[in-house]
C-alpha cells in the first residue's frame, strides 16, 4: 500500500506533464523547438503557396517575345537641302530646281537657293514659257514673267530676253504649250543662252532649261520631252520634267 501510493502520484505527475507538452505542441505555445515541429506540419501548405507566388511573379515580369526583340528603327528620312536637293552644293554654287508644268493642270515651279521664284502658289506662272532672270553673282531675282506661247504675242518675249546682260542666269519652265508662237529669233536667242533643244521645240513639248548670257558652251542643265501620242503620259501631253543641280556663281554680274 505504501509503494502504490507514491507510484500513483508519479504516474499522475507524468500524465499531467505529457498532457501539458502535447497541448503546447498542438497550440504552438511551447518554445522554439515545438514551433519548429509545428512548422514541419504546416510547411507543405506554405510551400505550395510560395511556389505559386514565385511562378506568378516570374510570369508577370517576363517580357513578351516581341518586347524582348530590339526595337525596330525606322529608316531615317533622307535629309533634304536647299530646294530639296539630296546633297548640298559646293561653296560658290547656287542650288536650284526647275519643274515643268504637268499637262495644262499643274503649274511649273522654279526654286533657287531654297526660295520659290515662280509657282502656282505665288500666282506668277501661266501657259507657255515661265522665265526667271537671276543675278548670277549673288543669286538675286531680277524679274520673273510668263509668256503665252499659244495665243500671246512673241514680241513680248523678245523684249524680255533681248537686252540681257552678261552674267544673267535664265531659268525656263514650260507649261502646256511652249512653242507655237516661237519664231527663228526666239530660238536663236535661247540657243545663244546655251540651249540645245530650243531649235526643235514644238507644240505641247515639255521643256526645262537653265542658261546664261555669255556662255561659250551648251548648258548641261536642260531636258526636253517631245509631245507624242505613242509616249505621252497624259492625254495630249508628255510627262512633266524636273531639273536640279548646282550652278557656279558668276564672276561677272549684270551691268
Amino acid at each position: 500500500m505504501r509503494v502504490a501510493g507514491p507510484l500513483r502520484i508519479v504516474v499522475l505527475i507524468l500524465t499531467a506533464g505529457l498532457t501539458w507538452i502535447m497541448g503546447s505542441i498542438l497550440l504552438g505555445t511551447h518554445g522554439s523547438s515545438f514551433s519548429r515541429l509545428q512548422q514541419l506540419f504546416s510547411r507543405p501548405e506554405n510551400a505550395v503557396t510560395t511556389v505559386a507566388e514565385r511562378a506568378f511573379s516570374l510570369w508577370s515580369v517576363q517580357p513578351s517575345p516581341e518586347a524582348s526583340r530590339p526595337a525596330r528603327r525606322e529608316k531615317p528620312r533622307a535629309r533634304k537641302y536647299k530646294c530639296g536637293l539630296p546633297q548640298p552644293c559646293p561653296e560658290q554654287h547656287l542650288a536650284f530646281r526647275v519643274v515643268s508644268g504637268a499637262a495644262n493642270v499643274i503649274g511649273p515651279k522654279i526654286c533657287l537657293e531654297d526660295k520659290m521664284l515662280m509657282s502656282s502658289v505665288k500666282d506668277n506662272v501661266g501657259r507657255g514659257l515661265n522665265i526667271a532672270l537671276v543675278n548670277g553673282v549673288n543669286g538675286e531675282l531680277l524679274e520673273a514673267r510668263s509668256f503665252d506661247m499659244w495665243a500671246g504675242d512673241v514680241n513680248d518675249l523678245l523684249k524680255f530676253i533681248r537686252p540681257l546682260h552678261e552674267g544673267t542666269l535664265v531659268f525656263v519652265a514650260s507649261y502646256d504649250d511652249p512653242a507655237t508662237k516661237m519664231n527663228d529669233e526666239t530660238r536663236k536667242i535661247f540657243s545663244e543662252l546655251g540651249s540645245t533643244n530650243a531649235k526643235e521645240l514644238a507644240f505641247r513639248d515639255s521643256w526645262v532649261f537653265v542658261g546664261a548670257k555669255g556662255v561659250q558652251d551648251k548648258s548641261p542643265f536642260e531636258q526636253h520631252m517631245k509631245n507624242s501620242k505613242n509616249t505621252n503620259k497624259y492625254e495630249g501631253w508628255p510627262e512633266a520634267l524636273e531639273l536640279e543641280g548646282c550652278i557656279p556663281q558668276r564672276t561677272v554680274g549684270p551691268q
